[in-house]
């Protein structure tokens, strides 16, 4: 049986190889990723175990890079924020990214998951590399405190603190920068990471019904455009009947506003090649990072001063 097994493994790793190679046919300037969007239960466990079983399903599918969404091993309620939420690294979620991370020579960004450190509860993002170590780590800096009467109350601060700082991470040559959700509201926040050399950011986040048909792509295209970069967001799939019911429309969207490929409302993954071309295509072409007036205007990392 174990002899079996290895031989899977194997043959799992061979078959990833070649649809790899066959994705990336234009050399190192593209890569695959996946955008997992998964129905999310009260189950921990189960919402965990089928996060490995899609990562795996990405490797297959030549990706170099799966994305999981926002909360997407807990139900996404302030009162049951601190009641799932675990220790990173050490934390049961962690152990079982880092370990697919690992087995499937996978980048992962790990979603975000309700993190506990010194009793307090943050909205936090992980980030592996195929060896399973952590390599980057994004606490949600903006927390989603709205009020819209007769749409959407919701108010994140009454469980959760707000992160202080940005994060990015490499793949390869290429530079990504983080952010969870409310943080694509905030253009500052993706100007720094241009200014830092990022080549894509990724937003895992839950929209709801209010605020999702009005301003998901809207958001996701405007931070495309302004920053002249890849931008990701991932989204659980729509559960009608939970206590927060998600947009869903998991999108990549590429430097020219262009939605490569964009997910329905259902559980489903999305597996997109991603040539950087087009990016210096258009950074060559419009080219406003040389044109900004910062002796009249700037936008500055003040804990950085850059």
């Amino acid at each position: 049986m174990f002899a079996g097994r290895k031989l899977l493994q194997q043959t799992i790793t061979l078959f990833a190889k070649f649809r790899m190679i066959s994705s990336n046919s234009s050399g190192n300037n593209c890569f695959r990723v996946a955008i997992l969007q998964l129905t999310v239960t009260a189950d921990k466990s189960t919402n965990v175990a089928n996060a490995i079983k899609r990562v795996q399903q990405a490797k297959l599918n030549g990706c170099t890079l799966a994305i999981l969404p926002e909360c997407f091993n807990s139900p996404y309620n302030t009162a049951l924020f601190r009641e799932y939420s675990e220790v990173i690294p050490g934390g049961d979620t962690c152990k079982a990214l880092s370990q697919a991370a690992k087995s499937n020579e996978i980048y992962i960004v790990g979603g975000s998951i309700p993190e506990i450190c010194d009793d307090k509860v943050y909205n936090t993002c992980t980030v592996w590399d195929p060896n399973g170590n952590l390599i980057a780590k994004h606490r949600k800096v903006h927390l989603f405190d709205i009020n819209i009467p007769g749409g959407m109350c919701f108010k994140e601060s009454d469980a959760l603190a707000a992160g202080n700082s940005l994060n990015t991470f490499q793949l390869g040559k290429f530079k990504i920068g983080l952010g969870i959700c409310y943080d694509i509201r905030f253009s500052e926040m993706a100007t720094i990471y241009r200014k830092q050399g990022c080549d894509m950011l990724i937003y895992p986040s839950a929209f709801n019904m209010t605020t999702g048909p009005l301003h998901w792509s809207l958001l996701v295209r405007c931070r495309a455009v302004d920053n002249q970069a890849f931008v990701a967001v991932v989204s659980p799939a729509r559960v009608t009947d939970s206590n927060y019911v998600a947009w869903g429309h998991s999108m990549v969207v590429n430097p020219w506003g262009k939605i490569l490929e964009e997910a329905s409302e259902k559980d489903m993954d999305l597996y997109v090649n991603l040539d950087y071309g087009d990016r210096e295509n258009m950074r060559q072409q419009i080219p406003t990072e040389t044109q900004r007036r910062t002796d009249l205007y700037d936008t500055i990392d003040l804990k950085n001063k850059v």
